[in-house]
């Protein structure tokens, strides 16, 4: 499975498509077309793996200052899309001939989108932080939680449960009563409980990132025990360190191991495809219903999200996102087979617009800026704000001095040039190196590409280095070069200039010479040292 996504993401990459239409395409070459790979239980494992560790990363990006800011457009959006999308593919589903609960299914099927998706493309893209992402996330998570719901009711009644309607009311009250008790839970854990443990393993961070995968499993069997999906453990779990000052630092060291685990759980979607159902009307009806998913959702939320204040681009790129089906509407389809509520060919249906959806919309997020400006250069999207709220420079900074390493050196070199006015970003991988600075700070190590491209290292003033790691000095000098960035770094000794001059680095700093230089100019302004001496 790794050697075939590994090999077509390759190519899918020459022609500039999403690696998560090469993962879907090498499910499909193994499994429906081949029959080489099944399913084992071993490979739904690693599946759900992947989707834990996604929403923990979920969790890492948000803290209660961003959840705010659209958490009115997230709720409004999100019941309001659910609403619309669900009627609108109730509609259509009856008018492709289906009946009455087959017709139900596919309307809740159709409403949901890929949380796996959407974070997926929105973290490659480093739009987690825009308005936009945060709140395309705000409404996946509205979302969830009516998945919650919808699951509750489908496990009573696949376990044989009652449809009566206190029945149902018990059901949903016991599962949206255990996740406020598990988030309350996990909060009051970050609050009183983590940060002592988690700021003594900070400087460590193999330990830290150990840590906090453990606490992430620790909440996920607790909302598995409390009978709650646990893809919310997961984002809760990471929801409370995103509220501790080392979540920066985890986003980088999870999002690899996530990678790998999530590529797993696409090729393992496409495997899951039966090739016996297969036939023209089936495709139809994909067809069909994959035009109304990819058409619809981006029109309903970028109205709801108008309806709220949002400029146009906002609307836009927020419904872009959304443009597909959810993973949770196999699960759901897959339960009402079980419970003899729908026919099996219903999961293929579902199955295969997902894989429709899916592939196109990543393909359309890449492409949302060109999209937008073609659609609004035609005033398709009605009337835009004068002043957009949403851009994807709304954040980024420009002309800063970056300074990493935080010694002696680096805490000298960062609080100088700000109280000479610049604007300067201090990094180091210890916390306690950047307290009682007074510019901003980070924790993050800047061997990881994303630390310096989310603080905007292509659009710096200077980069400096403190660092006497030479290994870590070339990396930033060639990273500057490449970006085009002037850096200035620290020499350990004569050995290491003719590296550091073919890096073309502006400026190399030599402490030990200069201290010497120093303490002689000193030793003789004294009289303790000759002219003549060394």
């Amino acid at each position: 499975m790794v050697i075939t996504a590994a090999v077509l993401a390759i190519l899918i990459r020459m022609i500039r498509l999403p690696t998560i239409v090469a993962y879907l395409l090498a499910g499909l070459a193994l499994g429906p077309m081949t029959g080489l790979i099944e399913i084992s239980p071993a490979i739904d494992l690693i599946s759900e793996l992947g989707i834990v560790l996604l929403l923990f990363l979920v969790g890492l990006e948000l803290n209660f200052g961003q959840i705010k800011a659209v958490g009115k457009v997230a709720v409004f959006a999100g019941l309001g899309q659910v609403a619309l999308s669900g009627l609108l593919g109730f509609l259509v589903s009856l008018a492709l001939g289906f009946d009455f609960p087959q017709a139900a299914f596919l309307a809740i099927d159709l409403t949901f989108s890929s949380t796996v998706v959407v974070v997926k493309m929105l973290s490659d893209q480093h739009a987690l932080e825009t308005f936009h992402g945060r709140i395309a996330i705000g409404i996946l998570l509205i979302q969830d939680i009516v998945v919650i719901v919808v699951l509750t009711v489908l496990a009573g009644i696949a376990d044989g449960g009652s449809m009566a309607w206190n029945v149902v009311v018990k059901e949903v009250a016991e599962a949206l009563g255990g996740m406020l008790l598990l988030l309350g839970g996990v909060l009051a854990a970050a609050k009183w409980l983590l940060p002592r443990p988690f700021a003594w393993a900070s400087p460590m961070p193999g330990t830290l990132f150990i840590w906090s995968l453990g606490w992430c499993f620790l909440v996920v069997t607790a909302a598995h025990l409390a009978h709650l999906s646990i893809e919310l453990g997961a984002f809760f779990a990471g929801f409370s360190l995103a509220q501790l000052p080392y979540n920066r630092d985890l986003q980088h060291r999870i999002k690899p191991l996530m990678n790998f685990f999530i590529a797993i759980f696409f090729v393992a979607l496409g495997v899951k495809m039966a090739p016996d159902v297969l036939d023209t009307t089936l495709m139809m009806q994909v067809l069909m219903l994959s035009a109304v998913v990819l058409i619809s959702k981006p029109l309903i939320i970028q109205w709801l999200v108008r309806a709220n204040g949002f400029d146009a681009r906002t609307g836009f790129h927020a419904g872009l996102s959304l443009a597909q089906i959810s993973e949770f509407s196999f699960i759901l389809t897959g339960m009402g087979v079980s419970a003899g509520l729908v026919a099996p060919r219903m999961l293929a249906l579902v199955t295969l617009t997902g894989m429709v959806t899916i592939g196109v919309s990543t393909s359309l997020i890449l492409m949302r800026e060109q999209l937008y400006q073609f659609a609004n250069g035609r005033g398709w999207l009605g009337k835009t704000s004068a002043q957009p709220i949403d851009t994807e420079d709304h954040e980024k900074r420009s002309g800063h001095i970056i300074v990493v390493g935080m010694n002696t050196l680096g805490r000298q070199i960062a609080t100088r040039l700000h109280e000479r006015g610049e604007e300067v970003l201090a990094i180091d991988t210890d916390p306690r190196k950047l307290q009682n600075l007074p510019s901003r700070t980070l924790l993050g190590n800047v061997e990881y590409h994303d630390v310096l491209e989310e603080e905007g290292l292509r659009r710096a003033k200077l980069v400096v280095s403190a660092l006497q790691i030479e290994a870590t000095n070339d990396l930033l000098a060639y990273r500057c070069r490449e970006a085009g960035i002037r850096c200035s770094v620290v020499a350990v000794d004569l050995s290491v200039m003719e590296n550091l001059l073919e890096l073309d680095v502006a400026w190399v700093m030599l402490p030990k010479i200069d201290v010497v230089r120093a303490q002689t100019a000193a030793l003789r302004t004294h009289g303790l040292l000759g002219e003549k001496s060394p």
